[in-house]
């Protein structure tokens, strides 16, 4: 019974040898003549990529051909790179200015968002920002943020002002 739950369905690795393979096209198309070669070693490693790592899939992977999610998945990516630069500066500041007041601590903070990969995208964005970093993920939704300026310790206005930045977007990419 266990080793029938541990395989991976085979939706899971169709999902994982399709993307493999695009990503593989992608980064491997010859601007000439068709190529088989290629292609042919790109879908023995995206085959073999879907078999070994199917089982790590999303739990519902027919989401992942929705072309909406790609592009919100694009501006996720713009503001992540945004969200990083404005907190390096922040840090660099606080680091060449040490009259700046710091107050680090940890914040609980509330995410709404409903499925593991859209929470632990939210922990990694969190943490990818200088100055953050999540701690733990809790079975209720919260999240326990080390913040080196922690300026709100009320529930809310920390997450507004930890969590706000990613989850508008994680919950378009994710849910």
């Amino acid at each position: 019974m266990e080793e029938a739950a541990s395989k991976p369905k085979i939706s899971k690795i169709v999902f994982v040898f399709t993307v493999t393979l695009a990503v593989w096209l992608l980064f491997t198309w010859p601007f000439a003549p068709v190529n088989w070669a290629m292609i042919i070693a790109g879908s023995l490693v995206s085959l073999v990529s879907g078999i070994v790592l199917g089982g790590l899939a999303t739990l519902h992977p027919v989401k992942g051909l929705n072309p909406v999610r790609y592009f919100w998945g694009g501006c996720y990516v713009f503001a992540l790179a945004w969200w990083v630069m404005v907190a390096n500066l922040d840090v660099a500041f606080r680091v060449l200015h040490p009259d700046v007041p710091i107050n680090p601590g940890i914040v609980k903070v509330k995410t709404e968002l409903k499925s593991e990969s859209a929470k632990t995208a939210l922990a990694n964005s969190i943490t990818l920002t200088p100055g953050t970093m999540t701690v733990d993920i809790s079975d209720e939704g919260y999240l326990y943020v080390h913040w080196i300026n922690v300026s709100s310790t009320e529930v809310e206005e920390a997450t507004r002002e930890v969590v706000g930045r990613f989850e508008w977007l994680l919950r378009r990419i994710f849910e």
